[in-house]
């Protein structure tokens, strides 16, 4: 057997040295190749519907807000208003008005004197305080695996890299052959895997940077309202007694 068949049989792409597109380099490539190729295209699908999917609903909370925060500051009365939103809270800032105003509604209702009205104060708080913390990690749900495939795709496609360079260089011990045309098939399937693992570290790193901030800037505007909405509510127990 002559060195070309011989090469042709141990690197499955040196009879089409120059067939190095995106689909031959993958279907040229070895199993564990293809299996890292496969779960990296399949992270990159998922990463790319979860930051469409959360920027879409982090965009209608803030509008959400806007929209609240005009009726609430328009001077309407705080019970009319939680008649209104208060039995089904449609965003995080209405579920923190709604939870603070049943927690003042039950002790309106029992009639709680004012030695109360200090523990009525703290209740009220802590009611917020864990509504809000709520809220915020059901909108922090799947950022973790943003994190995570931002942090480890490129070391997977690193995996299949090292693997892909192994399998080149044996398939060239066998064949005896060092020549470019041999060698660069073989390489150029290993290196696709890292360069498809960089493709979907890159946006995942970015979209998480910038996801969390977003995430921040409006954990901080619900923050905001707690306190403002907490010293109204104190202004009033101070009144009531």
């Amino acid at each position: 057997m002559d060195q070309t068949t011989i090469a042709a049989v141990a690197l499955p792409g040196s009879v089409n040295a120059h067939n190095l597109s995106v689909i031959a380099l993958f279907l040229q490539a070895d199993w564990v190749v293809k299996t890292v190729v496969i779960l990296l295209f399949l992270a990159s699908v998922w990463c790319a519907c979860i930051v469409v999917g959360k920027w879409i609903y982090i965009r209608r909370k803030f509008l959400a807000a806007d929209r609240f925060e005009d009726t609430f500051w328009s001077g309407v009365s705080l019970s009319e208003l939680y008649e209104r939103v208060g039995k089904r809270p449609t965003d995080p800032m209405t579920a923190i008005f709604a939870a603070a105003m049943r927690e003042w509604r039950r002790s309106v209702d029992r009639g709680a004197g004012a030695g109360t009205d200090r523990g009525l104060h703290t209740r009220i708080d802590r009611v917020m305080q864990v509504t809000l913390a709520r809220e915020i990690q059901r909108m922090e749900k799947n950022m973790t695996f943003l994190a995570s495939v931002g942090s480890t795709a490129p070391f997977i496609g690193l995996f299949g890299t090292v693997w892909g360079i192994m399998n080149s260089f044996q398939s060239i011990a066998v064949s005896k052959n060092t020549s470019l045309a041999v060698v660069a098939p073989g390489i150029a399937e290993a290196l696709f895997a890292t360069a498809l693992g960089l493709v979907a570290a890159i946006p995942a790193v970015i979209a998480y940077n910038k996801l969390s901030t977003e995430l921040g800037r409006y954990g901080n505007r619900l923050d905001a309202f707690a306190g403002e909405f907490s010293a109204i509510l104190s202004r009033q127990i101070e009144e009531r007694s």
